[in-house]
């Protein structure tokens, strides 16, 4: 990678590549992204899982790319921490935003930011597109829901400045998203387009003060989200594309200075209604600094001559696109990206921070003097597997579920595994083990959105033959499919770190100590001092 280059030398294709950050399918860089790269000028890069085995393959990859650039890249992950990751080989992942606002440990969620992000820094990622700072007020949210610290704008903005610092202290640029708020939206945007219908005072009350309190503190970039607010934008523009919401309300209003990232065009919010090409057009018009397009070359080539095309004409002002350019360019020289800096490391502290957030955020909802759970007799443990899905579901297959975590404590342990919808033979099966059990431990997983789930757990429930343990391993308001359930936990994710903390907790090895950061029907959000 050469370095030498001032940011005065760039031509205006230069400048309109560093505007873009895109994706490619392969653990090796192909010819496509080497192509954007070496004749766009591209900005940056973004890792999934497909491009993701272990942390020394990350590191070798993003060398690969770094040196095909002239300028250096941002290599940027959706590595939120709980069940949103890219990479889980060589690296610690700590527990997700909620898992974490149950926790409710400032200076653990810094310190949760801060090794991580060496760890990340150190392989070659730069940019985590981290933290969510949405405040999920909406039970039937798709997309959001544990990647929220909670429903609570206050402990949402507490605990995710500390996240932004603790990135920052690692050598990552954090990206706060999704501007203006995705937190109280009942439908995905990778699908559709949502929609927040809320007035002003409460959308600045509740959406927006995480944010305000993330630009108080600095934050490097600030992530869009593909999302409608009539009381911003009156033609019905999503955010990310609306001039009103990025210049007028987030620039002006707000005063943030630092970079304007999009969500991703390919979304369908996007890319099935204006078109990601045009949507490039529209989001830099709006205010947009920088482009993500994640996966398609087709697409993201269009995009870039779609810009290109669009300053030709003068639709959009080259001072636009010298303006963004120079915002970027210049945090790559304030994180240290032209001298590739690292940040030392510290793997040891970092599983012990990992550790005790999970212990601390496990959380007993119903049924406290049911716990410890008793050794005698046979206990089956219902285990719910999520595979992977979209990119905000990517549950791969475990071995260490909490099944194997009470067997590791002495429990005699008979596993029964069903899917997300589980069949007609799954229950015949957990039926079958349930015969003439001591307890039952049912690990459900969304179960709001399957109804295969609701009825076994209802029909468990209702069985006083042997005591019922339910918990939920992903979104906390499942208990309203079944709100009658005598027990009933939350770990917010369903990690290894997780399950072996929920085994210490039900055995009574490790005291309760989380606060609920959500409201769940008649179970309040608990907040500090409470």
């Amino acid at each position: 990678m050469t370095t030498n280059i001032s940011f005065d030398q760039l031509d205006l294709k230069g400048k309109i590549g560093q505007l873009f950050i895109c994706g490619f399918d392969g653990l090796e860089p192909t010819s496509d992204i080497i192509h954007l790269i070496k004749d766009y000028g591209l900005g940056g890069i973004i890792y999934f899982r497909r491009n993701l085995s272990d942390a020394a393959q990350v590191d070798e990859l993003s060398s690969k790319l770094q040196e095909a650039a002239t300028h250096p890249l941002f290599i940027a992950i959706d590595q939120e921490g709980g069940m949103v990751v890219r990479l889980e080989e060589g690296v610690t992942v700590m527990p997700g935003a909620m898992a974490q606002g149950a926790a409710d440990n400032v200076e653990l969620s810094f310190e949760a930011a801060k090794w991580s992000g060496a760890e990340m820094r150190e392989i070659g990622i730069n940019m985590n597109f981290a933290p969510c700072l949405d405040v999920n007020n909406n039970p039937q949210n798709p997309v959001i829901g544990v990647r929220s610290y909670g429903e609570d704008p206050s402990h949402v903005a507490k605990l995710g400045t500390a996240a932004i610092d603790g990135y920052r202290e690692g050598g990552i640029v954090a990206v706060a998203k999704h501007f203006p708020g995705h937190g109280d939206t009942a439908v995905d945007s990778h699908h559709e387009v949502p929609l927040v219908p809320h007035g002003i005072d409460r959308l600045n009350e509740v959406e927006l003060l995480p944010f305000r309190r993330a630009i108080e503190q600095h934050v490097d970039a600030i992530m869009t989200a593909h999302v409608v607010f009539p009381a911003f934008e009156s033609d019905s523009i999503p955010a990310t594309l609306s001039e009103r919401i990025l210049t007028g309300l987030l620039r002006n209003q707000l005063g943030f200075q630092g970079v304007i990232v999009t969500d991703c065009l390919e979304m369908n919010a996007i890319a099935e209604t204006l078109g990601v090409a045009r949507g490039a057009v529209e989001a830099i018009k709006a205010g947009a600094d920088l482009i993500l397009v994640s996966h398609r070359v087709v697409r993201q080539k269009a995009a870039l001559e779609a810009v290109m095309e669009a300053v030709m004409t003068g639709e959009i002002p080259e001072s636009r696109i010298n303006e963004a350019a120079k915002r970027i360019w210049e945090l790559k020289q304030a994180r240290g990206l032209f001298q590739n800096t690292v940040t030392e490391t510290n793997l040891a502290r970092a599983e012990e921070v990992k550790r005790q957030l999970c212990e601390a955020a496990v959380t007993v909802v119903k049924g406290h003097n049911e716990i410890p759970l008793s050794k005698d007799g046979k206990t089956v443990v219902v285990w719910t597997e999520a595979r992977v899905g979209t990119e905000v579901i990517e549950v791969i297959s475990q071995e260490w579920t909490i099944g194997a975590a009470l067997a590791e404590l002495g429990y005699e342990i008979q596993e029964v595994r069903i899917g997300i919808d589980p069949t007609a033979e799954d229950a015949a099966a957990v039926r079958s083990a349930a015969e003439g059990c001591k307890s039952v431990v049912f690990a459900s997983y969304d179960a709001g959105f399957s109804s295969g789930q609701t009825e076994l757990i209802r029909e468990l429930s209702g069985n006083g033959s042997y005591k019922f343990v339910w918990v939920s391993t992903r979104t906390p308001y499942d208990l309203l499919v079944a709100p009658e359930a005598p027990i009933y936990l939350c770990t917010y994710e369903n990690k290894p770190a997780m399950m072996t903390a929920l085994a210490g907790v039900l055995s009574g090895e490790i005291p309760v100590q989380a606060k609920l950061p959500v409201t769940i029907g008649d179970y309040k959000r608990v907040s500090a001092g409470e």
